[in-house]
């Protein structure tokens, strides 16, 4: 049996709401609030005849005015144009909704309460469709991204591993490098002190040649009287 419906109001945003729904959690819902408002002293049950015909008339409905406005309720709303004023406050909204309730001087018989809440019904399976719906795009959406950063995580971890096959093979090579450099040093150190050793003699030899070849003692006799 579809229960009773009641016409509940907030401010969120900028916006008024105000919604037709059978309790306080399912216009909660209904307004996408992640809070309990009504415990905040931010929401309330609306007694206002005008705001309870047009919530009834489009039961489970969001409905919306600017906020701080007197003026009707309806799917879709203008933004304020006195945004830049005081709007009413948290401690106002909280007053106005301690309010006593007043009896609604537009009563509303069981058949139309019952129609009421056959269309909150309907609107609620609708919404439940269409962010079921948003929730799948959403998903989609999410695996998307996640396929797109997995085939860029895949591109870097190849690249790096190339880059780091790359980098061992030319360190290998400059090790090797480094490993002729050295032979060839030391290959250098033996020649070169073989070669100094064979120039240094090469000198020797010459200098006791040019000491005994010296002009003026060329074919000289020895005085005996001397």
């Amino acid at each position: 049996m579809a229960r009773k419906l009641k016409t509940y109001q907030t401010s969120l945003g900028f916006f008024d709401l105000v919604i037709a729904a059978p309790s306080m959690k399912a216009a909660l819902e209904a307004w996408g609030a992640d809070s309990n408002l009504f415990h905040q002293g931010a929401a309330k049950e609306s007694d206002d005849p005008d705001v309870i015909a047009a919530a009834m008339e489009k039961p489970g409905v969001v409905l919306r005015r600017p906020v701080g406005s007197d003026g009707s309720f309806g799917e879709h709303a203008e933004l304020p144009t006195d945004l830049g004023g005081p709007g009413p406050t948290k401690a106002a909204r909280k007053s106005k909704g301690s309010k006593a309730k007043q009896p609604s001087s537009r009563p509303i018989d069981k058949a139309t309460e019952r129609k009421a809440a056959l269309a909150f019904e309907k609107e609620r399976r609708r919404r439940e469709r269409e962010r079921a719906s948003e929730e799948v795009a959403r998903q989609k959406d999410r695996e998307r991204r996640q396929q797109a950063v997995d085939k860029a995580q895949a591109a870097l971890n190849k690249a790096e591993q190339e880059h780091a096959k790359r980098a061992a093979t030319i360190q290998a090579e400059i090790e090797a490098l480094e490993k002729r450099s050295q032979t060839e040093q030391a290959r250098w150190d033996k020649e070169k002190r073989r070669l100094e050793a064979a120039l240094r003699r090469a000198r020797g030899v010459s200098v006791t040649l040019t000491f005994a070849t010296r002009p003026g003692q060329k074919g000289q006799k020895s005085d005996p009287l001397a």
